[in-house]
């Protein structure tokens, strides 16, 4: 068992954090200001090789494998939490999935623009009714219409919506047969029946928006189907769950960022004559902040080496996922209570850290749902694994 980076992975991440920090930080505030999504940044990072660290040379990808990538949200997520979101849109749940189970035709045709942010993806499951239950709660419909599939319904929290140009959507293609009348679908934002509508959120910056988004009519050719109808569930689960690699990771990233302006801070705020860091009450906080951190980073590396050995991981990706979104939350409050008054201030970036974490207690499956999922493992009810798909082709960086 060796737990330290090789030197690939040691390279991968300080271009990752080289690009952090002169390419995207000096550029948050021109971003958040006006509103303007950051779509050149993608490109660049999409460039970079960054969202097709997973993806066979073949269609564009960098083939870096699953801890390169951990690495690399990881870095970007430190600085900008909002721009983090591609990693998923652009690199998992959205191309990744359409590369698992996609045709040929299917996979040519979106996933090397995806993966080079030459178009924008999205991921549509939650609908108002329900995010957790996707089965019980999804009400859109798609409905055989000849050489087409009409789509009729609602979806809710839908990250980069308003700017997608391509995405992976879920629909009740049986409404009366439960999980398994559920199938999946790509679609095309430029087609008539598709609106996008930014909701209004407190706290989390203007530049990356989450969305309703409403299907009335909306028609797709029968090609667009993603897989076989009825085995949408089954995608569902699969996509989440390497889902569950880069929201973890980002999470550290939040949390590592929270640690590296808590030092800074420490370091500049004097109160009483001396340093705050040096107050041993401040000490036991930057403490628990960092071991928690590491604790966190380390159950995101387990999951993503299963990846890179193509094993089983869902149970560890539940376990980094729960673990990632506790612990960050607790470092953001934290570092809170070290700024003090200052942690609302616009010139830190503590409050927005907080929400973020906040936020991502939610993507990929909430934290009750880990529990749930973690207990039930435990106590051999479930098997945590038993949805297991092994993915459909192999990278140069597989461990062999």
């Amino acid at each position: 068992m060796n737990f330290n980076l090789s030197q690939e992975n040691k390279e991968v991440k300080r271009l990752a954090a080289d690009f952090a920090n002169k390419e995207i930080a000096p550029n948050i505030e021109k971003y958040e200001s006006n509103g303007a999504f950051p779509k050149d940044l993608l490109r660049s990072m999409g460039k970079q090789g960054f969202f097709g660290a997973c993806f066979p040379e073949k269609y564009g990808g960098s083939e870096l494998g699953f801890l390169n990538l951990a690495l690399i949200a990881e870095e970007i997520a430190r600085v900008y939490p909002a721009i983090s979101y591609g990693f998923n849109m652009q690199a998992m749940t959205c191309p990744f999935t359409i590369l698992n189970w996609g045709t040929e035709e299917q996979i040519e045709k979106y996933v090397p623009d995806l993966i080079m942010a030459n178009t924008i993806g999205m991921f549509a499951l939650t609908e108002p009714g329900g995010g957790s239950d996707a089965a019980g709660a999804m009400k859109t419909t798609a409905r055989r219409d000849g050489d087409e599939y009409v789509i009729n319904g609602q979806k809710v929290f839908i990250t980069f919506a308003n700017e997608a140009d391509v995405g992976v959507l879920f629909a009740k293609t049986e409404p009366d047969a439960g999980h398994k009348g559920i199938s999946a679908f790509i679609i095309e934002t430029d087609r008539p029946g598709f609106e996008a509508r930014p909701i209004a959120m407190s706290g989390l910056g203007n530049a990356v928006r989450s969305c309703e988004v409403f299907f009335d009519d909306y028609r797709i050719p029968k090609e667009n189907l993603l897989g076989e109808e009825g085995k949408g569930f089954k995608i569902c689960m699969n996509a989440l769950d390497y889902g569950r690699l880069t929201v973890p990771s980002r999470l550290v990233g939040i949390a590592q960022g929270c640690i590296d302006a808590s030092l800074n801070y420490c370091d500049e705020r004097v109160v009483g004559g001396q340093k705050i860091g040096e107050y041993q009450m401040i000490q036991h906080l930057i403490a628990d902040m960092v071991v928690e951190t590491e604790a966190a980073r380390l159950m995101v590396h387990k999951s993503a080496f299963l990846k890179d050995n193509r094993e089983a991981a869902t149970r560890e990706s539940a376990h980094s996922k729960y673990f990632a979104a506790e612990i960050t939350t607790k470092v953001a409050k934290s570092a809170f209570e070290i700024f003090g008054g200052y942690a609302l201030a616009d010139e830190y970036p503590v409050m927005k850290f907080l929400n973020y974490a906040n936020m991502l207690h939610t993507g990929e499956g909430s934290a009750n749902i880990q529990r749930v999922l973690i207990a039930e493992d435990a106590l051999d009810w479930k098997d945590a694994n038993r949805h297991n798909i092994p993915r459909r082709f192999e990278l140069s960086s597989d461990i062999r």
